[in-house]
């Protein structure tokens, strides 16, 4: 007897129609049970690799610490050391990337985002190797980049990897991607309520997402989110105080700090679109040496002054630790934001997340000082604000400001901050909306296409 019948067939037309509905019924939870073993997988195999990716990054970035702690003494070849260990890693890195899977350049969204809109494909064969090892040289080497990017990219080619696997259809193919991407952000900040709502928000124009999709995108971070913790421990990605809720009289002053981001936000997209731009410009030696110059460059400044490079979590944690006036704060603040434009701009394999919550961080806790020294009245603690802030460079960026208030949340623990997060968050995004720019990672995609367009023509 045939198992999957023809309802049209002679043999099926003297059934019942209960009896259809019921074979119909279990027909598509057989499916739908399958499709969220497969997100399950997804989730696990997502963790795992992340995870030991960012332990990996971390590693490196201690080994180079303890280095340049053992020639702090010496400090011609301290920095020798510096801009040639970081030159290289920058040239090996293009070079992997150039020669063997040039779609890994950048964070790997907008690749994401253009499979889930059917114009890119995910080699995900040449994708996976290229960018662990491209991401761990480039974040290793102190470019400005974050490892979500990264992550990201991996947990869409391993969705890929595993529908490949198992031969599923097209529709399922992209849930599976989807979910990949989720789990990535997942596991780059321990943050499974992010990732799902990263998903349903960034991707909403590229991504249908009926009920079983978004089961199989939450079940994928869920199972991202265990084996990040069995391996990592089930603590916030950054340990910060955990403060009070602020006075209801004080929350105007979140309002004014999100205007200020949202501006920000607007030039931030401006200049890192024409510094991809102009270095896509560059021809012959220029070209081929772009890792080497821009590694060299990040290995002086992380001499000359180690708070302006790197991911960000580092600074993060100097800008609450040192005690330094708030014009400081914004002067590194300054610093840090010209050489995320040539880290990210270069078009290297990272992300731009960890560098944009950097950024927000410093701006808000310099200009929160500043502030508390006028009107100490107003802002008991202006670390409360720093926090408030974090997130509003990537709501006014990425124009998601849910996914921006809630990876914040999750990365820091302080739950009780959500009515300033909402305010300053929404501000941000509102403000860089209301000034004409377009999210970023939109952005970016149009620029792809272009740029494959024209290669095509």
């Amino acid at each position: 007897m045939n198992p999957n019948p023809d309802p049209h067939s002679p043999e099926t037309s003297n059934l019942s129609e209960p009896v259809l509905i019921t074979q119909r019924f279990i027909e598509a939870t057989q499916k739908l049970n399958l499709i969220l073993l497969y997100a399950l997988l997804v989730g696990i195999v997502t963790g795992f690799i992340g995870t030991y990716f960012r332990l990996a990054v971390e590693q490196i970035l201690h080994s180079r610490s303890h280095l340049a702690t053992v020639l702090e003494n010496n400090p011609i070849l301290n920095y020798g050391v510096s801009i040639i260990l970081s030159g290289i890693m920058g040239y090996i890195a293009f070079w992997l990337m150039r020669q063997f899977a040039p779609d890994t350049g950048g964070s790997g969204i907008p690749q994401i985002e253009g499979f889930l809109d059917g114009v890119f494909p995910i080699r995900w064969q040449r994708v996976l190797p290229v960018k662990i090892l491209g991401g761990l040289l480039t974040l290793g080497s102190g470019m400005i980049l974050g490892r979500e990017g990264p992550t990201i990219q991996i947990g869409g080619s391993a969705g890929k990897m595993v529908g490949s696997y198992f031969r599923v259809s097209v529709e399922e193919m992209r849930i599976l991607v989807a979910a990949g991407a989720g789990a990535g952000l997942t596991t780059a900040f321990n943050a499974p309520l992010a990732g799902i709502v990263f998903v349903l928000e960034e991707m909403r124009p590229e991504f249908k997402h009926p009920i079983s999709s978004t089961r199989s995108i939450a079940l994928a971070c869920v199972s991202a989110t265990i084996t990040t913790r069995l391996i990592n421990g089930q603590q916030a990605v950054m340990s910060i105080t955990h403060f009070d809720i602020p006075p209801l009289d004080s929350l105007w002053i979140f309002a004014i700090l999100g205007l200020f981001i949202g501006v920000i936000g607007y030039l931030f997209n401006f200049f890192l679109v024409r510094t991809l731009n102009w270095f896509a410009s560059l021809k012959g030696l220029a070209y081929q040496l772009t890792g080497l110059s821009v590694g060299a460059i990040i290995g002086l400044a992380s001499v000359i002054y180690r708070p302006i490079t790197g991911g960000g979590d580092d600074t993060i944690y100097w800008a609450f630790d040192v005690e330094s006036p708030g014009y400081v704060l914004i002067l590194v603040f300054l610093l840090r934001f010209v050489l995320t434009m040539v880290s990210y701009g270069s078009g290297a394999p990272g992300g731009i997340f960890a560098p944009m919550l950097a950024l927000a961080t410093i701006f808000s806790l310099g200009a929160a000082r500043e502030f508390h020294g006028w009107f100490p009245q107003l802002l008991p603690e202006p670390a409360v604000l720093a926090i408030a802030g974090m997130g509003a460079l990537v709501a006014a960026t990425v124009r998601a400001p849910l996914t921006a208030i809630i990876l914040t949340i999750e990365m820091t623990d302080n739950y009780l901050l959500i009515l300033p997060l909402l305010i300053t968050c929404l501000v941000a995004a509102m403000t860089a909306h209301g000034l004409g720019g377009e999210p970023i990672y939109s952005v970016l995609l149009k620029r792809m296409l272009a740029h494959t367009h024209a290669k095509s023509d």
